[in-house]
């Protein structure tokens, strides 16, 4: 029990985990595309855990060291890209951390997060945009759209989670936890056709695969439920096609 608690302390609530599910994500498509550059894997690792560090601890003691280290990360993720990409992808990356400061930032007097049932849609985009836009010299839609849909549908269990505590309108206080499951449901079902048409053949069955395992986590997704099946059960959905896809190539 105890390295339970050491393992989530240390690797989830850290912010390490979401930030290496959505780096794998991101990884899914480039190989995909045929993009795959390890400096832009680190580069997206680094974008997302600071950016998650930041959305965490910006209301806590630790907010200057915070401060501090997403300053040290902003060079490194600049010297990454001037040095091994060029100043349009500069641009697309400050961009895409400039709609992330726009989420949940306590000095704005409105941001993303306090808008009842956009924060849902906020999120799969800008996952979407790291996926088909930074990585790729021009903006892909499919898999713009692929990505949205179902970063979207991942994100609607997290609201029944904290649906108890949600300070605005979500789509479970709204509609219920049930209509908002069949919201999921459709969402992770509009992305699987799309890359049914859109990806190779492997990468559809990867992604196929895993939709399947996304349904039943949003099947048994409650209010009750620890934490831990959202943010490792749940959470772990974004890495599902990559992992998928070494599966089917190594064994």
């Amino acid at each position: 029990m105890n390295s339970l608690k050491i393992l989530k302390k240390s690797v989830i609530d850290s912010q390490l985990y979401v930030s290496l599910t959505g780096t794998l994500f991101a990884v899914f498509f480039m190989l995909e595309q045929n993009t795959f550059r390890y400096p832009t894997v680190f580069l997206i690792f680094i974008t997302y855990f600071s950016g998650y560090l930041y959305t965490k601890y910006q209301k806590t003691k630790h907010f200057f060291k915070i401060l501090i280290l997403n300053a040290v990360a902003g060079i490194i993720c600049a010297f990454l890209i001037i040095h091994n990409h060029n100043e349009i992808r500069l641009i697309k990356w400050f961009v895409i951390v400039v709609l992330g400061l726009l989420y949940n930032s306590f000095f704005l007097d409105v941001y993303i997060r306090k808008i009842p049932l956009l924060k849902v849609f906020y999120v799969g985009l800008v996952w979407g945009l790291m996926n088909c836009w930074l990585t790729l010299p021009e903006f892909d839609v499919p898999i713009f759209l692929i990505s949205f849909f179902f970063i979207t549908a991942l994100v609607l269990p997290f609201d029944i989670r904290d649906m108890k505590v949600d300070t605005v309108k979500t789509f479970p206080t709204i509609i219920g936890v049930q209509n908002t499951k069949y919201i999921a449901y459709l969402l992770v079902f509009v992305s699987n056709v799309l890359s049914a048409f859109y990806l190779d053949l492997n990468y559809s069955i990867a992604f196929f695969l895993s939709g399947i395992i996304t349904y039943f986590l949003i099947y048994f997704s409650e209010n009750e439920r620890s934490d831990a099946y959202f943010s490792f059960g749940v959470e772990t959905c974004s890495a599902l096609p990559f992992l998928f896809l070494l599966i089917m190539k190594y064994f």
